[in-house]
């Protein structure tokens, strides 16, 4: 529910914040804030890996920082109340939609078939897989492409479990200071647990946008590799 919440969301945002530049309408507070963002994005995460390709690619980097960005905001929000709101009905599944394993691996899983098709795409099939592993003698070959082969498999599982970590500790923590309040039954436990989590809340708002901007630029390079062979 949680990622047809942010879709929804997205494009909802986005469709009209297109059309207003089309028609060369004077850009808004939100409007120039999502387009500092794109061309930070662009000139500072997409062309250093990319290169000549950035441009081809930066509507997938910008999409996958935005979806994650938005998921993350919106694990900040009870998922009870967010569910109940959209479709009436309570939630059964509960927690952050990227404090999910599944979902964060199905993130993982678009970034990993996107790093290999866009490898053989730009350089063909036959010169991606000569170019799959660096120069090494014969009779190391065999070894060479063993070892990329696993290392390539790893790659998703760690943008996965880094996102799926992260976000679930922070709300681990927040949920540790929120259960102190019925443990220790007092009122200065009270307003010390109350003051641990708006702080932890105040921190997990930056893990949201810092996991956002890791998880894109993790994305960005393992494509810019596949694309851009060293040899």
């Amino acid at each position: 529910m949680f990622m047809v919440t942010v879709a929804a969301l997205l494009l909802l945002i986005g469709i009209p914040l297109i059309m207003r530049t089309r028609r060369m309408v004077a850009a808004g507070y939100l409007q120039n804030l999502i387009e500092s963002i794109c061309v930070y994005l662009r000139e500072e995460v997409a062309k250093p890996v990319m290169g000549r390709h950035a441009d081809r690619y930066i509507g997938f980097v910008w999409t996958v920082f935005f979806f994650v960005l938005t998921l993350n905001l919106l694990g900040l929000v009870p998922s009870e109340k967010i569910v109940m709101l959209v479709t009436g009905r309570k939630n059964h599944f509960g927690g952050p939609a990227t404090a999910n394993i599944w979902i964060t691996g199905a993130m993982a899983a678009v970034t990993f078939f996107m790093m290999h098709i866009s490898g053989i795409r730009e350089q063909g099939l036959w010169h991606y897989i000569v170019n799959f592993a660096p120069p090494v003698p014969w009779w190391m070959i065999p070894l060479i492409y063993f070892l990329e082969i696993i290392g390539s498999l790893v790659k998703p599982f760690v943008l996965a479990i880094r996102l799926f970590a992260n976000i679930i500790a922070g709300h681990m923590i927040l949920a540790t200071f929120i259960g102190l309040i019925f443990i220790l039954k007092n009122f200065g436990a009270v307003a010390l647990s109350m003051g641990f989590a708006f702080f932890q809340s105040c921190l997990e708002l930056l893990v949201a946008f810092l996991q956002a901007f890791i998880f894109t630029f993790l994305s960005a390079l393992y494509i810019g590799s596949s694309i851009q062979p060293e040899h």
